[in-house]
């Protein structure tokens, strides 16, 4: 299945690296994203990029900026979905050694989210006779292929920034996207499998 554009929003202001990744920084507050979904995991993982001096074993805390948000991810789950994927990145960092505070972590992370609805299309066939109304017989042979709607569907992206807070520097960044199940209650395990996949790029 192929994911069409996703646009990244940060509600929170960029801080630059102090590096050449700081030409990157327009290219991912705002990235259209064609991409695959793999047979093996729902979520793909774009955009990693880490400061030359970064490792996530220097830091023992954390903290959250606010979370900014686009598109449907506005809606009226927005903010438990938010919980959520709190809840999923403290998890995963945890595992990693360092610990939640409140304020005043080592390690700032900002996280946007941005959902999107998307049509899904097929280009019409002359083999397909439905689709054969474009076509002229007799002595005007003309045959007009078209992209026609199949369907919807919703395409779901979190960008996670990692900022070292003593320095205020931009230190990592990546972007976990995947089409979102229908039902609701399969959001909880989807969150938890992004966030384990984008923060297992984290070294």
């Amino acid at each position: 299945m192929v994911i069409a554009f996703v646009l990244l929003y940060c509600k929170n202001p960029i801080i630059p690296f102090p590096t050449k990744l700081d030409d990157m920084k327009t290219r991912f507050k705002l990235m259209s994203v064609a991409l695959l979904v793999g047979a093996c995991s729902s979520v793909r993982i774009t955009g990693v990029e880490r400061a030359p001096d970064f490792s996530i074993s220097r830091y023992k805390t954390f903290s959250f900026f606010d979370i900014g948000a686009s598109g449907d991810a506005l809606g009226p789950k927005a903010l438990e979905n938010a919980k959520l994927i709190m809840q999923a990145v403290s998890k995963q960092l945890n595992s990693r050694g360092l610990l939640y505070q409140e304020k005043g972590g080592e390690l700032l992370v900002n996280i946007g989210v941005s959902v999107n609805e998307e049509v899904q299309t097929r280009e019409t066939s002359f083999a397909n006779p439905g689709d054969r109304m474009g076509y002229i017989g007799q002595r005007s042979y003309k045959w007009e292929s078209t992209e026609v709607a199949v369907g919807t569907y919703r395409n779901g992206s979190v960008a996670l920034e990692l900022v070292d807070a003593k320095a205020n520097t931009l230190k990592w960044r990546g972007v976990a996207e995947s089409v979102l199940p229908d039902k609701e209650k399969n959001i909880p395990a989807l969150i938890e499998e992004a966030m384990a996949d984008l923060i297992g790029k984290v070294n």
